[in-house]
């Protein structure tokens, strides 16, 4: 009998003696690749977290009434060179698309509670949060990065050489996917999703005026363009385009 077999017959032996035993020795090492595969996936995934940016915890309460940002809001397409501030940014995205309740329902109203809206940055002038254009989960209240770099030129030849959108500190892009609500509502829906839209946007509008930005909803650009230099997917067709920044 060589060496192989008698390690074999002591482990049955021990195996037939100590079943137990044997048991917590196999479930050890099980566990012990389990958590080797689980560390594995973990470190595989840095580069998905290193996209996704946590933005500050919006404030619910100001010095300004509801009356008093209705009274003044006004579209303003002047902005001074000036940043604006990730907490800006956090907010007015809040104001638009944000859930407000354990069972979904968002500071939007939404036909069927559908929510076929999507919201996108495009970052040019915002402290702590590099140049480059972002994607908004209201879920998460959390911004993924899609694209580095200063893309306000590129979207303002897609928006017919407005300066506006060049000027802004940043730039609010909301688009849509239709078929999540024309798939209950039909033909009707598409009356719904814009009904929806200007909701979202006269949101981002009263939340301006208490931080004393300006803003301006733009509807003249080609849609193809705007879906190229944000990337977006093609089930989603751009409806307004909002630059933010302050006010001249």
């Amino acid at each position: 009998m060589n060496i192989l077999d008698e390690t074999d017959m002591s482990v049955l032996n021990i195996s037939k003696k100590y079943p137990f035993l044997l048991a917590m020795v196999t479930f050890c090492i099980m566990t012990e690749i389990v958590l080797s595969l689980a560390k594995g996936i973990t470190q595989a995934m840095p580069e998905h977290e290193s996209d996704t940016i946590r933005l500050p915890e919006p404030v619910h309460d100001s010095d300004t009434s509801v009356e008093e940002a209705l009274r003044k809001r006004r579209s303003n397409r002047s902005y001074k060179y000036m940043p604006l501030t990730r907490a800006e940014i956090s907010q007015l995205l809040w104001a638009a698309q944000c859930i407000t309740s354990q069972s979904g329902l968002r500071t939007a109203p939404s036909a069927g509670a559908l929510y076929p809206l999507e919201m996108y940055v495009v970052a040019g002038n915002v402290e702590g949060l590099p140049d480059g254009v972002y994607k908004y989960s209201p879920h998460n209240h959390e911004l993924t990065g899609l694209a580095e770099g200063d893309k306000r030129n590129k979207l303002c030849e897609a928006a017919l050489g407005q300066t506006s959108v060049r000027n802004a500190a940043a730039v609010i892009v909301m688009s849509v996917v239709y078929e999540r609500t024309t798939v209950k509502y039909g033909d009707r829906g598409l009356k719904y999703v814009h009904m929806e839209s200007g909701h979202a946007a006269q949101n981002v509008f009263l939340q301006a005026v208490p931080l004393n930005l300006g803003a301006v909803v733009i509807g003249a650009f080609y849609d193809d363009k705007v879906k190229e230099v944000l990337e977006m997917p093609e089930n989603e067709q751009p409806l307004h385009i909002m630059p933010v920044g302050r006010m001249k």
